[in-house]
């Protein structure tokens, strides 16, 4: 039986460069007029979300598979270990064996964990309770996080699988494998972002943390 974890794959739209160079400029533009006008607030949302919607068009295609395939290399270790099932990291393939069944699951650019990992760079590039040393420290530990975190939830759903049939495999991946992660990842965020803004925030004669 075969899965794929995620949904279909989506053809990429072939992307006019002249286009792209266009909505650099005026992204990069419009980031300056924040900046210069000290709102760092809106400076902050745009330069996420442009830097976001670049690495959709520029990073996602290229990362994907590699990171599939190091996502099936880490979860594979476990099941080696047990036996309860097999990963062909070289094609981010994860096979299950049960007493019910087998199965066969490939881990698509949704599952691989891309997408939250460019989420959080985008969120930390602009993020500005960080110097810059900060932020490439904070970003290299983040993203082997979720990459661990995801591994993670791979393996917590293959274990599920193997244990109850591939007739788990909706509510494992659906429900147990994301709870697993977004638990993960909440975790992550708050320390990350939550708990450092708060002790760096400065309010009024007030100062949370250490003042420098």
């Amino acid at each position: 039986m075969y899965w794929q974890i995620g949904n279909a794959k989506r053809e990429r739209p072939d992307m006019n460069p002249i286009l792209i160079v266009v909505l650099l400029i005026g992204w990069l533009y419009i980031l300056r007029v924040f900046r210069r006008a000290e709102l760092s607030f809106w400076h902050f949302i745009w330069g996420s979300f442009g830097l976001f919607i670049a690495m959709m068009v520029l990073v996602r295609p290229v990362l994907t598979q590699p990171l599939a395939q190091v996502v099936a290399a880490i979860a594979g270790i476990f099941g080696k270990l047990t036996g309860m099932f097999t990963a062909y990291f070289k094609y981010g393939v994860i096979f299950v064996n049960s007493s019910a069944g087998s199965i066969s699951m490939v881990i698509d650019f949704e599952c691989s964990g891309i997408l939250e990992i460019m989420a959080y760079v985008s969120l930390l590039a602009f993020f500005d309770a960080y110097t810059r040393f900060e932020k490439i420290v904070v970003g290299i530990a983040g993203v082997f996080y979720i990459i661990l975190a995801n591994a993670l939830r791979i393996t917590v759903i293959s274990v599920v699988i193997h244990f109850f049939g591939v007739s788990a495999y909706y509510v494992a991946h659906t429900f147990i494998g994301r709870f697993v992660f977004y638990t993960l990842s909440v975790i992550l965020y708050f320390y990350v972002f939550t708990k450092t803004q708060i002790i760096r925030q400065k309010v009024g004669g007030f100062t949370y943390g250490h003042s420098k």
